[in-house]
């Protein structure tokens, strides 16, 4: 294996398209239950939270994740700008402040130049930069492929956490950022991408989900969560499953990226899309208009995605508002959530 300057060249997979599909993550967790669970622990593996919850007193609660995924883009600073927000976004997702976090690292040394390296790291560094923390130490090994993240630990009042089961029947669902994402680097990977469109798939996997932490504030905000690897359909079941409703989306109004459209209706798309399609599209129901490059879009992995929010239609004005004065300006409300189970599009 040799280094052509392309970073996406040296791995199988790139981004959360490199997350296991959720039907066999699902089976390897059931052979290690959490056991003995403490009343402190407010969040853990179960529901499938975006991070770990454990109190520490009446105010205060450590918020800890960690993520990691290998090159979805050939640049290595924005590779690591990219798994940084990515890794960063769960602390948001709870609704929690991030404090400080901890470098994963793993690179075939004698294959990548130091300076390719250093470059990535500086790319992590200058998104905690943003977000006001340091990296404060971390973990490196030599491996196979190139392999960048974060532990990124947080801290939130146990009165205001935000889990992903809290969604109340009647509540507005509303997506912060457009699908496609994956699309885009599936695209990248064969080439096939426009400069256009790089640019806007870098925006917007860079943009930090900061308002997570505004949202917490709000009575009217009942569940929270992100749109990462299991793409929208799957995280949407996640938020159903653990309120014991049914997701009702609306597929005009969903927000995508033009261009991933295009390309997925040419069947360019990643391996993630039919792998997550497969562990949960039986709790799915699509409209009898729709097609195939519609359920990609719905399942296709989008690293470093949006915030998806549960709220009263009371609060759906102002939680709008909270987005796009922070630049998420295609936030829209897609749907609500209704008596039932699973999700229907359409």
């Amino acid at each position: 294996m040799s280094y052509d300057g392309r970073l996406t060249s040296l791995s199988h997979g790139g981004g959360c398209g490199c997350k296991i599909a959720p039907g066999v993550l699902s089976d390897i967790l059931k052979s290690s239950p959490i056991r003995n669970i403490p009343p402190e622990l407010l969040a853990g593996s179960d529901n499938n939270e975006d991070a770990a919850v454990y109190q520490i007193n009446e105010h205060q609660a450590i918020v800890a994740t960690t993520d990691f995924f290998m090159p979805i883009v050939d640049d290595p600073f924005e590779f690591g700008r990219i798994a940084a927000t990515n890794a960063i976004s769960d602390i948001y997702a709870m609704g929690a402040q991030p404090l400080f976090a901890l470098a994963l690292l793993g690179m075939p040394i004698n294959v990548l130049p130091l300076d390719v390296i250093q470059k990535i790291t500086a790319g992590g560094e200058s998104v905690c930069a943003e977000a006001g923390i340091m990296i404060a130490g971390g973990h490196s090994i030599d491996t196979v492929e190139p392999i960048y993240g974060l532990v990124a630990i947080g801290v939130v009042d146990p009165k205001k956490l935000k889990r992903n089961n809290g969604a109340r029947l009647g509540d507005s669902i509303i997506l912060s950022k457009p699908l496609g994402v994956g699309i885009l680097s599936a695209a990248l990977k064969k080439q096939q991408l426009s400069d256009s469109a790089y640019q806007e798939m870098i925006s917007l996997t860079t943009k930090l989900n900061k308002p997570g932490v505004a949202l917490s504030q709000l009575s009217g905000v009942h569940a929270l969560t992100d749109v990462t690897g299991f793409g929208l359909a799957g995280h949407l079941l996640e938020m159903a499953r653990g309120a014991k409703l049914s997701a009702k989306v609306d597929w005009d109004s969903i927000p995508v990226i033009e261009e991933a459209v295009n390309l997925v209706k040419q069947d360019i798309f990643t391996g993630a899309s039919p792998r997550n399609w497969s562990g949960y599209g039986h709790e799915m129901s699509l409209g009898a208009h729709m097609n195939e490059w519609q359920k990609n879009l719905l399942s296709d992995p989008q690293t470093s995605g949006g915030l998806l929010v549960s709220c009263s239609p009371e609060s759906t004005d102002h939680v709008l508002e909270i987005l796009r004065a922070d630049g998420f300006s295609r936030a829209k409300k897609i749907g609500e959530f209704v008596q039932g189970a699973g999700v229907s599009v359409a």
